[in-house]
């Protein structure tokens, strides 16, 4: 073990061009709880929102961006949530049709050729990837690629 100790993601932050409608995103689709955000009349720089689940802070959004992600650039490569089971998965996917979501792959695709996990793989309102999975229950799911993680491509 570091003299640091263990350490663990307490959340992810991420910018946005338009808090309102990544709050719509975040909040109304993906189900994160709006547990704090700045206040009004703050400078619109400022502007940001902690989402969480029971109280505990899982990602902030910050309005800071000036144009969509870009996925060459150093930085983050993706943004990826584990679900309860592959039912969720597929109720995720079905809201995030609904609201017209890009996806990376059709349907559910397993993490790799004979994985048990996989999931879906998304973008939100500002391309931003996004990933919802489960470590077990894709058993099924083909694989979107050989010899590389579905992620990966991404």
């Amino acid at each position: 073990m570091s003299a640091i100790g263990t350490l663990t993601t307490h959340h992810v932050a991420v910018n946005v061009t338009d808090l309102e409608r990544s709050l719509a995103f975040y909040a109304d689709v993906l189900g994160f709880e709006v547990i704090g955000r700045s206040a009004e009349g703050e400078p619109e720089r400022e502007e940001y929102a902690f989402l969480g689940r029971d109280g505990r802070l899982v990602i902030a959004l910050w309005q800071q961006a000036e144009g969509p992600y870009e996925p060459g650039r150093p930085g983050l490569h993706h943004l990826a949530f584990e679900a309860e089971s592959i039912d969720h998965v597929r109720a995720a996917e079905a809201a995030l049709t609904a609201r017209g979501t890009t996806f990376a792959y059709e349907g559910v695709v397993a993490h790799r050729e004979g994985a048990a996990s996989g999931g879906i793989f998304f973008h939100d309102p500002d391309g931003t990837r996004l990933e919802i999975s489960v470590p077990k229950g894709a058993e099924t799911a083909p694989a979107p690629s050989t010899g590389a993680p579905a992620c990966g491509f991404f």
